[in-house]
Protein backbone atom coordinates (compact mmCIF):
# COMPACT_ATOMS: atom_id res chain seq x y z
CA UNK A 1 0.00 0.00 0.00
CA UNK A 2 1.13 4.07 -1.03
CA UNK A 3 2.06 6.41 1.25
CA UNK A 4 1.13 10.01 0.75
CA UNK A 5 5.43 11.45 1.17
CA UNK A 6 5.50 13.42 4.38
CA UNK A 7 8.01 13.66 7.23
CA UNK A 8 5.28 11.42 8.76
CA UNK A 9 5.34 9.06 6.28
CA UNK A 10 8.63 8.18 5.79
CA UNK A 11 9.89 5.17 8.55
CA UNK A 12 7.02 3.85 6.64
CA UNK A 13 8.82 3.83 3.35
CA UNK A 14 9.75 0.41 2.11
CA UNK A 15 13.08 -0.32 3.01
CA UNK A 16 14.66 -0.02 -0.91
CA UNK A 17 13.77 3.69 -0.93
CA UNK A 18 16.71 6.34 0.56
CA UNK A 19 16.08 9.00 2.73
CA UNK A 20 17.26 11.33 4.57
CA UNK A 21 20.09 9.92 7.55
CA UNK A 22 19.69 13.66 8.78
CA UNK A 23 17.33 15.22 11.51
CA UNK A 24 15.42 17.75 9.20
CA UNK A 25 15.02 19.80 12.30
CA UNK A 26 18.31 20.49 12.46
CA UNK A 27 18.63 22.20 9.15
CA UNK A 28 18.80 25.59 8.50
CA UNK A 29 17.82 28.07 5.37
CA UNK A 30 21.46 29.40 3.77
CA UNK A 31 20.47 29.27 -0.12
CA UNK A 32 17.47 30.31 -1.73
CA UNK A 33 16.49 28.78 -4.96
CA UNK A 34 14.50 30.66 -7.53
CA UNK A 35 13.18 28.49 -10.26
CA UNK A 36 12.52 25.42 -8.69
CA UNK A 37 11.83 22.96 -11.27
CA UNK A 38 12.63 19.11 -12.06
CA UNK A 39 16.60 20.03 -13.02
CA UNK A 40 17.52 21.75 -9.60
CA UNK A 41 15.14 19.39 -7.38
CA UNK A 42 17.54 16.42 -9.42
CA UNK A 43 20.66 18.71 -9.15
CA UNK A 44 21.94 20.95 -6.70
CA UNK A 45 19.56 19.45 -3.78
CA UNK A 46 20.53 16.38 -4.47
CA UNK A 47 24.12 17.57 -4.03
CA UNK A 48 23.26 19.18 -0.69
CA UNK A 49 21.25 16.04 0.41
CA UNK A 50 24.48 14.12 0.16
CA UNK A 51 26.23 16.78 2.10
CA UNK A 52 23.64 17.03 5.05
CA UNK A 53 23.86 13.43 4.88
CA UNK A 54 27.50 13.46 6.23
CA UNK A 55 26.35 15.69 8.71
CA UNK A 56 28.31 18.87 7.01
CA UNK A 57 27.04 22.19 6.45
CA UNK A 58 23.50 21.72 7.87
CA UNK A 59 23.19 25.80 7.83
CA UNK A 60 22.62 25.79 3.83
CA UNK A 61 19.59 23.97 3.52
CA UNK A 62 17.23 25.60 0.51
CA UNK A 63 14.21 27.54 0.51
CA UNK A 64 12.62 27.85 -2.71
CA UNK A 65 11.11 30.77 -4.78
CA UNK A 66 9.69 31.74 -7.78
CA UNK A 67 7.00 34.32 -9.41
CA UNK A 68 5.62 32.18 -12.29
CA UNK A 69 2.23 30.97 -12.31
CA UNK A 70 4.25 27.83 -12.34
CA UNK A 71 5.90 28.53 -9.07
CA UNK A 72 2.67 28.42 -7.10
CA UNK A 73 1.54 25.33 -8.31
CA UNK A 74 5.27 23.29 -7.92
CA UNK A 75 4.91 25.40 -4.14
CA UNK A 76 1.85 23.97 -3.40
CA UNK A 77 2.72 20.58 -4.87
CA UNK A 78 5.91 20.73 -2.32
CA UNK A 79 4.19 22.29 0.97
CA UNK A 80 1.46 19.11 0.60
CA UNK A 81 4.18 16.96 1.60
CA UNK A 82 6.69 18.83 4.06
CA UNK A 83 9.01 20.44 0.97
CA UNK A 84 10.54 16.36 0.31
CA UNK A 85 11.11 15.71 -2.85
CA UNK A 86 11.20 11.77 -4.48
CA UNK A 87 13.76 12.16 -6.88
CA UNK A 88 14.33 8.41 -8.86
CA UNK A 89 17.45 7.72 -11.07
CA UNK A 90 16.36 5.35 -14.15
CA UNK A 91 18.84 3.25 -16.12
CA UNK A 92 18.24 0.04 -18.25
CA UNK A 93 17.80 -2.54 -15.94
CA UNK A 94 17.74 -1.02 -12.47
CA UNK A 95 15.71 2.34 -11.22
CA UNK A 96 16.41 3.74 -7.86
CA UNK A 97 14.96 6.02 -5.58
CA UNK A 98 15.16 8.78 -2.99
CA UNK A 99 13.53 10.98 -1.22
CA UNK A 100 15.50 14.50 -0.73
CA UNK A 101 15.29 16.82 2.20
CA UNK A 102 17.87 19.87 1.54
CA UNK A 103 14.66 22.42 1.19
CA UNK A 104 12.74 23.32 4.24
CA UNK A 105 11.02 26.09 2.86
CA UNK A 106 9.46 27.72 -0.28
CA UNK A 107 8.58 31.88 -0.51
CA UNK A 108 5.27 32.52 -1.44
CA UNK A 109 4.60 33.22 -4.55
CA UNK A 110 2.86 36.45 -5.37
CA UNK A 111 1.63 38.48 -8.76
CA UNK A 112 5.14 40.36 -8.12
CA UNK A 113 8.25 39.58 -6.71
CA UNK A 114 7.98 41.38 -3.08
CA UNK A 115 7.65 38.45 -0.99
CA UNK A 116 11.03 37.04 -2.30
CA UNK A 117 12.66 40.85 -1.85
CA UNK A 118 11.67 40.44 2.09
CA UNK A 119 12.86 36.86 2.58
CA UNK A 120 16.25 37.83 1.22
CA UNK A 121 16.42 40.16 4.17
CA UNK A 122 17.50 37.76 6.44
CA UNK A 123 20.95 37.99 6.54
CA UNK A 124 21.15 33.97 7.08
CA UNK A 125 20.60 34.04 3.17
CA UNK A 126 24.39 33.61 1.80
CA UNK A 127 23.12 32.40 -1.71
CA UNK A 128 20.56 32.94 -3.86
CA UNK A 129 20.27 30.31 -7.00
CA UNK A 130 19.13 30.39 -9.70
CA UNK A 131 17.18 27.90 -12.57
CA UNK A 132 15.16 30.48 -14.74
CA UNK A 133 16.08 28.47 -18.13
CA UNK A 134 18.26 29.73 -20.92
CA UNK A 135 15.55 32.55 -22.53
CA UNK A 136 15.36 34.47 -18.23
CA UNK A 137 18.07 36.44 -18.63
CA UNK A 138 17.32 39.34 -20.66
CA UNK A 139 20.01 39.40 -23.60
CA UNK A 140 20.52 39.99 -27.03
CA UNK A 141 20.80 36.58 -28.26
CA UNK A 142 22.31 37.70 -31.33
CA UNK A 143 25.26 39.63 -29.33
CA UNK A 144 24.98 37.40 -26.02
CA UNK A 145 24.63 41.57 -24.29
CA UNK A 146 22.62 42.77 -21.76
CA UNK A 147 19.37 44.28 -23.05
CA UNK A 148 18.16 47.02 -21.26
CA UNK A 149 15.36 47.26 -23.77
CA UNK A 150 13.82 44.22 -22.36
CA UNK A 151 10.36 44.64 -20.81
CA UNK A 152 10.97 43.15 -17.58
CA UNK A 153 14.23 45.53 -17.35
CA UNK A 154 12.22 48.74 -18.29
CA UNK A 155 9.40 47.49 -16.06
CA UNK A 156 11.27 46.91 -13.23
CA UNK A 157 13.27 49.75 -13.63
CA UNK A 158 10.42 51.99 -13.26
CA UNK A 159 8.54 50.01 -10.51
CA UNK A 160 11.62 48.24 -8.37
CA UNK A 161 9.34 48.22 -5.23
CA UNK A 162 7.03 45.79 -6.83
CA UNK A 163 9.91 43.66 -9.27
CA UNK A 164 8.02 41.40 -12.12
CA UNK A 165 11.44 39.93 -13.24
CA UNK A 166 14.39 37.79 -10.95
CA UNK A 167 16.50 40.79 -11.52
CA UNK A 168 14.25 42.72 -10.32
CA UNK A 169 14.08 40.77 -7.09
CA UNK A 170 17.54 40.55 -6.94
CA UNK A 171 18.60 44.07 -7.40
CA UNK A 172 15.66 45.38 -5.12
CA UNK A 173 16.97 42.86 -2.58
CA UNK A 174 20.45 44.02 -2.55
CA UNK A 175 19.66 47.51 -2.63
CA UNK A 176 17.54 46.84 0.72
CA UNK A 177 20.30 45.31 2.34
CA UNK A 178 22.87 47.85 1.17
CA UNK A 179 20.66 50.14 2.86
CA UNK A 180 20.39 48.23 5.97
CA UNK A 181 23.87 47.60 6.02
CA UNK A 182 23.63 43.64 5.43
CA UNK A 183 26.41 41.83 3.82
CA UNK A 184 25.74 40.94 0.03
CA UNK A 185 24.68 37.41 -1.02
CA UNK A 186 26.41 35.77 -3.30
CA UNK A 187 24.25 35.03 -6.88
CA UNK A 188 24.94 31.27 -8.44
CA UNK A 189 23.53 30.40 -11.81
CA UNK A 190 22.74 27.27 -12.83
CA UNK A 191 21.47 27.85 -16.44
CA UNK A 192 22.81 26.12 -19.94
CA UNK A 193 24.32 29.58 -20.76
CA UNK A 194 27.71 30.29 -21.49
CA UNK A 195 29.61 32.08 -18.65
CA UNK A 196 26.18 31.90 -16.69
CA UNK A 197 28.18 33.95 -14.00
CA UNK A 198 29.01 36.69 -16.08
CA UNK A 199 25.84 37.03 -17.79
CA UNK A 200 24.35 37.12 -14.31
CA UNK A 201 26.36 40.01 -13.13
CA UNK A 202 25.57 42.23 -16.59
CA UNK A 203 21.87 41.77 -16.49
CA UNK A 204 21.91 42.48 -12.49
CA UNK A 205 24.80 45.30 -12.29
CA UNK A 206 22.80 46.66 -15.75
CA UNK A 207 19.68 47.07 -14.26
CA UNK A 208 21.19 48.30 -11.01
CA UNK A 209 22.90 50.92 -13.09
CA UNK A 210 19.15 52.42 -14.46
CA UNK A 211 18.53 52.35 -10.49
CA UNK A 212 21.08 54.44 -9.31
CA UNK A 213 24.89 53.96 -10.99
CA UNK A 214 26.41 54.11 -7.10
CA UNK A 215 24.10 50.53 -7.06
CA UNK A 216 25.79 49.28 -10.52
CA UNK A 217 29.04 50.27 -8.57
CA UNK A 218 28.33 48.07 -5.44
CA UNK A 219 27.05 45.49 -7.54
CA UNK A 220 29.89 44.84 -9.35
CA UNK A 221 32.53 45.37 -6.72
CA UNK A 222 30.63 43.10 -3.49
CA UNK A 223 28.63 40.72 -4.94
CA UNK A 224 30.01 37.46 -6.02
CA UNK A 225 28.73 35.93 -9.39
CA UNK A 226 30.30 32.44 -10.01
CA UNK A 227 30.13 30.76 -13.43
CA UNK A 228 29.45 27.09 -13.66
CA UNK A 229 28.49 23.92 -15.49
CA UNK A 230 25.76 22.20 -14.52
CA UNK A 231 24.35 18.63 -16.09
CA UNK A 232 21.46 16.25 -15.33
CA UNK A 233 18.90 15.11 -18.09
CA UNK A 234 15.90 15.57 -16.23
CA UNK A 235 12.87 15.29 -18.30
CA UNK A 236 9.25 16.55 -17.20
CA UNK A 237 7.13 14.58 -15.03
CA UNK A 238 4.41 12.49 -16.11
CA UNK A 239 1.37 10.98 -14.95
CA UNK A 240 2.54 7.54 -15.37
CA UNK A 241 5.76 8.57 -13.69
CA UNK A 242 3.07 9.06 -10.69
CA UNK A 243 1.62 5.91 -10.84
CA UNK A 244 4.93 4.33 -10.96
CA UNK A 245 6.35 5.52 -7.92
CA UNK A 246 3.04 4.33 -6.43
CA UNK A 247 3.21 1.08 -7.40
CA UNK A 248 6.86 0.03 -7.72
CA UNK A 249 8.15 2.26 -4.53
CA UNK A 250 4.86 2.99 -2.26
CA UNK A 251 4.95 7.07 -2.39
CA UNK A 252 2.44 9.50 -3.39
CA UNK A 253 4.28 12.06 -4.37
CA UNK A 254 2.45 15.04 -6.07
CA UNK A 255 5.67 16.03 -8.25
CA UNK A 256 8.35 13.25 -8.14
CA UNK A 257 11.49 14.22 -10.43
CA UNK A 258 12.98 10.96 -12.98
CA UNK A 259 16.35 11.29 -14.14
CA UNK A 260 19.01 9.37 -15.66
CA UNK A 261 21.73 8.20 -13.03
CA UNK A 262 25.11 10.97 -14.62
CA UNK A 263 25.25 13.92 -12.84
CA UNK A 264 27.71 16.71 -13.02
CA UNK A 265 28.29 19.86 -11.56
CA UNK A 266 31.85 22.28 -12.01
CA UNK A 267 32.11 25.51 -10.47
CA UNK A 268 33.89 28.57 -9.93
CA UNK A 269 35.40 28.80 -6.19
CA UNK A 270 33.78 32.87 -6.08
CA UNK A 271 31.16 33.67 -3.34
CA UNK A 272 31.04 36.62 -1.06
CA UNK A 273 29.13 35.22 1.75
CA UNK A 274 31.04 31.73 2.08
CA UNK A 275 29.38 28.36 1.05
CA UNK A 276 28.58 24.84 1.68
CA UNK A 277 31.35 22.23 0.76
CA UNK A 278 30.14 20.84 -1.81
CA UNK A 279 33.50 19.69 -2.89
CA UNK A 280 33.08 16.75 -0.61
CA UNK A 281 29.98 14.88 -2.67
CA UNK A 282 31.72 15.24 -6.42
CA UNK A 283 31.26 18.84 -7.27
CA UNK A 284 34.50 20.58 -9.49
CA UNK A 285 35.53 23.16 -7.94
CA UNK A 286 38.06 25.11 -10.92
CA UNK A 287 39.18 28.30 -12.02
CA UNK A 288 38.15 27.36 -15.83
CA UNK A 289 34.70 26.21 -16.02
CA UNK A 290 34.27 28.15 -19.15
CA UNK A 291 36.36 25.01 -20.62
CA UNK A 292 33.88 22.47 -19.25
CA UNK A 293 30.72 24.91 -19.93
CA UNK A 294 31.87 25.02 -23.81
CA UNK A 295 32.50 21.15 -23.52
CA UNK A 296 28.83 20.52 -22.15
CA UNK A 297 26.88 23.39 -24.38
CA UNK A 298 28.03 22.41 -27.83
CA UNK A 299 28.50 18.41 -27.25
CA UNK A 300 25.69 17.65 -24.88
CA UNK A 301 23.59 20.77 -25.80
CA UNK A 302 24.31 21.00 -29.20
CA UNK A 303 23.61 17.12 -29.75
CA UNK A 304 19.97 17.70 -28.48
CA UNK A 305 19.30 20.62 -30.64
CA UNK A 306 20.72 18.19 -34.20
CA UNK A 307 18.78 15.57 -33.14
CA UNK A 308 15.45 17.78 -32.37
CA UNK A 309 14.30 18.32 -35.48
CA UNK A 310 15.01 16.08 -37.57
CA UNK A 311 13.34 13.48 -35.16
CA UNK A 312 10.37 15.89 -34.95
CA UNK A 313 10.01 16.47 -38.92
CA UNK A 314 10.22 12.72 -39.10
CA UNK A 315 7.41 11.81 -36.51
CA UNK A 316 9.31 10.62 -33.60
CA UNK A 317 8.40 11.71 -30.14
CA UNK A 318 10.86 10.06 -28.06
CA UNK A 319 14.61 10.88 -27.75
CA UNK A 320 15.95 7.15 -27.35
CA UNK A 321 13.87 6.19 -30.29
CA UNK A 322 15.63 9.19 -32.14
CA UNK A 323 18.49 7.75 -31.36
CA UNK A 324 17.54 3.98 -32.41
CA UNK A 325 17.00 5.74 -36.05
CA UNK A 326 19.86 5.19 -38.07
CA UNK A 327 19.60 8.30 -40.29
CA UNK A 328 18.76 10.57 -37.14
CA UNK A 329 21.88 8.63 -35.15
CA UNK A 330 24.39 8.64 -38.23
CA UNK A 331 23.77 12.72 -38.37
CA UNK A 332 24.34 13.08 -34.81
CA UNK A 333 27.84 11.39 -34.67
CA UNK A 334 29.17 12.61 -38.03
CA UNK A 335 27.98 16.29 -37.11
CA UNK A 336 29.79 15.78 -33.79
CA UNK A 337 33.02 14.10 -35.03
CA UNK A 338 33.66 16.19 -38.32
CA UNK A 339 32.09 20.08 -37.33
CA UNK A 340 31.65 20.23 -33.57
CA UNK A 341 34.12 18.50 -31.50
CA UNK A 342 37.11 19.81 -33.65
CA UNK A 343 36.21 23.54 -32.58
CA UNK A 344 35.86 22.61 -28.84
CA UNK A 345 39.13 23.20 -27.06
CA UNK A 346 41.14 21.04 -24.62
CA UNK A 347 39.41 20.42 -21.61
CA UNK A 348 41.76 19.16 -18.67
CA UNK A 349 41.64 15.26 -17.63
CA UNK A 350 38.77 15.20 -20.06
CA UNK A 351 38.75 12.71 -23.62
CA UNK A 352 36.41 14.87 -25.71
CA UNK A 353 35.51 11.54 -28.03
CA UNK A 354 35.07 9.47 -24.78
CA UNK A 355 32.80 12.13 -23.42
CA UNK A 356 30.86 12.33 -27.02
CA UNK A 357 30.37 8.75 -26.58
CA UNK A 358 29.29 8.84 -23.19
CA UNK A 359 26.62 11.84 -24.30
CA UNK A 360 24.83 9.62 -27.13
CA UNK A 361 24.94 6.54 -24.32
CA UNK A 362 22.77 8.98 -21.95
CA UNK A 363 20.56 10.19 -24.57
CA UNK A 364 19.92 6.79 -26.16
CA UNK A 365 18.66 5.28 -22.23
CA UNK A 366 15.45 4.32 -22.32
CA UNK A 367 14.34 4.31 -19.36
CA UNK A 368 14.41 8.00 -19.20
CA UNK A 369 11.35 8.93 -21.60
CA UNK A 370 12.88 12.17 -22.96
CA UNK A 371 11.03 13.67 -25.11
CA UNK A 372 11.59 15.25 -28.56
CA UNK A 373 8.78 18.23 -28.35
CA UNK A 374 10.63 19.05 -24.99
CA UNK A 375 14.70 19.62 -26.99
CA UNK A 376 12.91 21.14 -30.07
CA UNK A 377 11.14 24.24 -27.64
CA UNK A 378 12.87 27.35 -27.53
CA UNK A 379 14.94 27.45 -30.54
CA UNK A 380 15.50 30.66 -30.58
CA UNK A 381 16.73 31.10 -27.54
CA UNK A 382 18.76 27.82 -28.36
CA UNK A 383 20.28 27.65 -31.50
CA UNK A 384 22.59 30.94 -30.89
CA UNK A 385 23.88 29.40 -27.52
CA UNK A 386 23.90 25.65 -28.65
CA UNK A 387 24.60 25.90 -32.45
CA UNK A 388 25.38 29.26 -33.99
CA UNK A 389 28.78 29.36 -32.20
CA UNK A 390 30.66 26.57 -33.60
CA UNK A 391 29.17 27.53 -37.12
CA UNK A 392 30.91 30.79 -36.49
CA UNK A 393 34.33 29.23 -35.18
CA UNK A 394 34.24 26.94 -38.03
CA UNK A 395 34.00 29.59 -40.35
CA UNK A 396 36.72 31.75 -39.03
CA UNK A 397 38.67 28.82 -39.52
CA UNK A 398 38.13 28.61 -42.98
CA UNK A 399 36.28 25.26 -42.09
CA UNK A 400 33.54 23.60 -43.76
CA UNK A 401 29.58 24.29 -41.66
CA UNK A 402 27.52 21.69 -43.92
CA UNK A 403 26.04 19.80 -40.89
CA UNK A 404 25.76 22.91 -39.11
CA UNK A 405 24.19 24.79 -41.41
CA UNK A 406 21.42 21.36 -41.90
CA UNK A 407 21.21 22.13 -38.24
CA UNK A 408 20.02 25.39 -38.32
CA UNK A 409 17.98 24.47 -42.07
CA UNK A 410 16.02 21.82 -39.96
CA UNK A 411 14.74 23.83 -37.39
CA UNK A 412 13.79 26.43 -40.31
CA UNK A 413 12.16 23.38 -41.89
CA UNK A 414 10.64 22.58 -38.67
CA UNK A 415 9.26 26.45 -37.51
CA UNK A 416 7.17 26.14 -40.44
CA UNK A 417 4.79 24.25 -38.94
CA UNK A 418 4.06 20.80 -40.29
CA UNK A 419 6.42 17.55 -40.01
CA UNK A 420 7.22 15.63 -43.24
CA UNK A 421 4.23 13.52 -43.99
CA UNK A 422 1.70 17.12 -43.69
CA UNK A 423 1.04 16.93 -39.89
CA UNK A 424 1.37 20.20 -37.42
CA UNK A 425 3.73 20.23 -34.89
CA UNK A 426 4.29 22.78 -32.11
CA UNK A 427 6.47 25.63 -32.38
CA UNK A 428 6.86 26.05 -28.71
CA UNK A 429 8.80 29.20 -28.51
CA UNK A 430 8.14 32.43 -27.40
CA UNK A 431 9.13 33.91 -31.14
CA UNK A 432 6.79 31.50 -32.87
CA UNK A 433 4.71 34.41 -34.15
CA UNK A 434 7.30 36.21 -36.25
CA UNK A 435 9.28 32.38 -36.46
CA UNK A 436 7.12 30.38 -38.66
CA UNK A 437 6.00 33.15 -41.47
CA UNK A 438 10.02 33.83 -42.17
CA UNK A 439 10.20 29.94 -41.87
CA UNK A 440 7.17 29.76 -44.62
CA UNK A 441 9.00 32.44 -46.73
CA UNK A 442 12.26 30.61 -46.47
CA UNK A 443 10.89 28.24 -48.96
CA UNK A 444 11.17 30.09 -51.90
CA UNK A 445 13.85 32.99 -50.10
CA UNK A 446 15.77 31.08 -47.62
CA UNK A 447 17.29 34.43 -46.91
CA UNK A 448 13.86 35.39 -45.42
CA UNK A 449 14.69 33.30 -42.64
CA UNK A 450 18.60 33.87 -41.88
CA UNK A 451 17.09 37.92 -42.09
CA UNK A 452 15.59 37.12 -38.47
CA UNK A 453 18.92 39.23 -37.20
CA UNK A 454 18.12 38.92 -33.58
CA UNK A 455 19.05 35.08 -34.03
CA UNK A 456 21.50 34.90 -37.12
CA UNK A 457 23.45 38.47 -36.35
CA UNK A 458 26.12 38.61 -39.28
CA UNK A 459 26.01 34.79 -40.01
CA UNK A 460 23.01 36.24 -42.43
CA UNK A 461 25.87 37.86 -44.24
CA UNK A 462 28.00 34.93 -44.52
CA UNK A 463 28.05 33.77 -48.17
CA UNK A 464 29.46 30.33 -47.12
CA UNK A 465 26.68 29.84 -44.33
CA UNK A 466 24.08 31.12 -46.74
CA UNK A 467 25.06 28.82 -49.37
CA UNK A 468 25.40 25.17 -47.54
CA UNK A 469 21.78 26.52 -45.50
CA UNK A 470 20.12 27.01 -48.70
CA UNK A 471 21.10 23.93 -50.27
CA UNK A 472 19.79 21.97 -46.88
CA UNK A 473 16.61 24.12 -46.75
CA UNK A 474 15.46 23.36 -50.25
CA UNK A 475 16.83 19.65 -50.06
CA UNK A 476 14.64 19.51 -46.95
CA UNK A 477 11.36 20.96 -48.66
CA UNK A 478 11.93 18.99 -51.71
CA UNK A 479 13.25 15.44 -50.78
CA UNK A 480 12.35 15.11 -47.35
CA UNK A 481 14.20 14.64 -44.11
CA UNK A 482 15.46 11.29 -44.43
CA UNK A 483 16.83 11.60 -48.05
CA UNK A 484 18.67 14.97 -47.18
CA UNK A 485 19.98 13.19 -43.83
CA UNK A 486 21.18 9.93 -45.89
CA UNK A 487 22.78 12.71 -48.44
CA UNK A 488 24.33 14.42 -45.85
CA UNK A 489 25.92 11.35 -44.12
CA UNK A 490 26.94 10.32 -47.99
CA UNK A 491 29.12 13.60 -48.56
CA UNK A 492 26.79 14.30 -51.24
CA UNK A 493 24.90 17.77 -49.65
CA UNK A 494 26.48 20.32 -51.92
Amino acid sequence: MSQPLSLATLSALPPAVERPRYRREALRPGILHVGVGNFHRAHQAVYLDDLFNQGRDLDWALAGAGIRPGDRAMRQALQGQDWLTTVVEMEPGAHRARVTGAMVDFAPVGEDGRAIVAALQDPAFRIVSLTVTEGGYCIDPATGAFNPQHPDIVHDAAHLQAPRGVFGVLVAALKARRESGLPPFTVMSCDNIPHNGDVTRDAVAGLARLVDPALEGYVRERVAFPNSMVDRITPATTDAQRAALSERFGIQDGWPVFCEPFRQWVLEDRFCAGRPALEEVGVTFTPDVAAFELMKIRILNGGHAAIAYPAALLGIHFVHDAMADSEVRGFLDKLEAEEIVPVVPPVPGVDLDAYTRLIARRFANPEIGDTIPRLAQDGSNRQPKFILPSTRDRLKAGADVTGLALVSALWCRFCAGTADDGRPVTVDDANAARLTPAALAAKDDPAAFLGLRDIFGDLADTAPFRARFATALGSLWRDGTRATLRRYMDGQLI
